[in-house]
């Protein structure tokens, strides 16, 4: 389990992931060699994964964010393979999930404009295999993300 120390060095890492580790012990009040042997072991463990880039695809020109849910044809026993294999090689998608219910994946995608989009669409999605259904939704504004938990 996670002590006192493990918990401040994860706050910190989740406010700034990209903090020198010597930053990082001074902020959570320990040595860059004790910082340095937590980080190890809870990666080791799986609790902490390492830092990612948070991409403002906006400032990249990609304006438009569409989530897309899908019903799959489950009459195939190769559907949601087959289905997520093609949606992983469209590179627009950016993110990919799956669900238990109605719903069977979720894609979100960015393009640069709304035409962009609807080349996407048309000439991508719409070549999806074992689609049953396809819901859309469009992004208007992001109200939060979060980036961190209470620990």
């Amino acid at each position: 389990m996670l002590d006192d120390l493990d918990r401040r060095l994860l706050r910190h890492m989740m406010a700034d992931p990209g903090m020198a580790v010597s930053a990082l012990a001074q902020r959570a009040n320990c040595t860059a060699a004790v910082a340095a042997r937590r980080l190890e072991k809870m990666r080791a463990t799986g609790a902490f994964r390492g830092t990612r880039a948070v991409i403002d695809w906006p400032a990249l020109g990609y304006t438009v964010e569409v989530s897309l849910r899908f019903t799959l044809d489950k009459t195939v026993a190769t559907a949601f393979d087959d289905f997520l294999a093609a949606a992983r090689d469209i590179s627009e998608v950016i993110e990919i999930q799956t669900f238990l219910g109605r719903v069977d994946v979720r894609l979100s995608i960015v393009a640069r404009d709304m035409a962009h989009y609807q080349r996407i669409y048309r000439h991508r999605i719409l070549a999806l295999p074992h689609i049953a259904d396809i819901e859309s939704l469009m992004e208007v504004a992001r109200l939060k993300r979060a980036g961190a938990l209470p620990i």
